[in-house]
């Protein structure tokens, strides 16, 4: 067991670095843009609102996790755990939604034919804002059982309450209660998602139409001025697919889990990765992306 936790502390720790540091970059560049930038684009916006959540998301593991548990159990006590775990998780809602918002409005820039969506895609960065307040209430709710359920382990018998993470955990709920939040939680991942889906799909098909048209010019500048756009839909596309991927594999791997009852080293590594995975990966597409950009101008 001693050694099973070793194994997910370096595990938390190799993977905390990378995503901190990643998302902090996008984090500040993309605040400049919008504060300094004459030309506010929604897109900006939305961006420093990713990678804020996914700040957020990673330290709330990092401090709840049993990984660490020893450092900061001293501070966190009964309502430190609940403020954690109810940010982490709300965190996670608010990704879901940041990411679907990104993809949509992507796909209505590079295809605009999208008349449904082009009636509600935010013009300015201001306009960006009452989405971002939805998603703020809309995951409040969907998280705020978290509030009443989550306890420090110092203060309840370890017996009489179900493992959340590490130092803190959940205590057990009614029924009703229990299955109402998660059929919140699964019908918000199905809207998102379905919205995710359907934005990517469109825009694949609009860049497949785009090789197609263009497949016949062999002028450089011509394929050198629609590149900026097509990085950015790349990326997109890059992001909506790393997303789903995390997710769905991680919804399977706790499913296995929890079944199972398993946890060996080698499943606790697993899981580490999948917690973290797309908001450590995020940042690195959106880098790669601004650097390419980057260079192309210069």
């Amino acid at each position: 067991m001693l050694w099973n936790e070793h194994i997910h502390t370096i595990t938390c720790l190799f993977l905390t670095m990378p995503g901190i540091v990643g998302n902090v970059l996008i984090f500040g560049k993309y605040v400049y843009d919008v504060l300094v930038v004459t030309e506010k684009k929604p897109l900006d916006l939305i961006l420093v609102h990713l990678a804020f959540s996914n700040i957020v998301i990673i330290c709330s593991i990092v401090v709840s996790d049993a990984a660490i548990k020893l450092y900061f159990k001293i501070f966190l006590g009964d309502v430190g755990c609940k403020v954690v775990v109810f940010l982490g998780r709300m965190a996670r809602g608010l990704s879901i939604c940041t990411t679907c918002l990104l993809s949509m409005v992507q796909a209505v820039t590079v295809n605009p034919r999208i008349t449904l969506w082009r009636k509600l895609k935010p013009q300015t960065a201001g306009q960006v804002l009452p989405y971002l307040l939805l998603f703020w209430l809309l995951n409040s709710l969907v998280s705020s059982n978290l509030l009443f359920y989550i306890t420090a382990i110092s203060t309840v018998n370890r017996s009489g309450v179900d493992r959340y993470a590490g130092y803190c955990n959940m205590l057990p709920s009614r029924l009703t209660v229990r299955w109402l939040f998660l059929s919140l939680m699964a019908l918000r991942d199905v809207v998102f998602q379905s919205l995710m889906g359907w934005s990517s799909a469109s825009m694949a098909l609009h860049l497949y139409q785009h090789h197609k048209r263009v497949s016949y010019l062999h002028s450089s500048k011509y394929v050198k001025n629609s590149s900026p756009e097509i990085r950015a839909t790349l990326s997109t596309l890059i992001l909506m697919t790393c997303f789903l991927v995390f997710y769905w594999v991680d919804f399977i791997f706790s499913f296995y889990t929890g079944s199972t009852l398993t946890q060996d080293s080698i499943i606790l590594i697993i899981k580490s990765f999948l917690n973290f995975g797309y908001a450590v990966f995020s940042p690195f597409v959106l880098i790669t992306r601004d650097i390419a950009r980057y260079w192309s101008a210069h």
